[in-house]
């Protein structure tokens, strides 16, 4: 899985991608008319709580792009975790997740 890694990738999905909110989490996607490789990253901000709890977020967001097939090629995904990222099952995220991308036509 190809990830977002430096800080001028992070700003360009920031100034020029859409923003897609779901209860559970929470996303930014810019599409790339080029068709390059897809990237994702995952997210999870210190306010949520210690390094064990924001992996645990990382770690289920992860298995969530996995199954909806993430990256697509063309598009840079950012995932944000929420507070209610934690105790929502893979399942539910997976749902989530295929949410987000139809709503921001991916």
């Amino acid at each position: 899985m190809k990830t977002i890694k430096s800080k001028r990738e992070f700003d360009e999905v920031f100034s020029s991608g859409k923003r897609v909110n779901h209860r559970l989490v929470r996303a930014t996607v810019l599409k790339d008319d080029e068709g390059g490789l897809g990237k994702v990253a995952f997210v999870a901000p210190k306010r949520l709580g210690n390094a064990v709890y924001r992996n645990r977020c990382k770690r289920v967001l992860r298995e969530a792009a996995r199954a909806n097939g993430l990256p697509l090629d063309g598009a840079k995904v950012i995932l944000f975790a929420t507070r209610n990222t934690r105790d929502a099952s893979v399942e539910d995220l997976t749902n989530a997740v295929k949410q987000i991308k139809s709503r921001a036509g991916l």
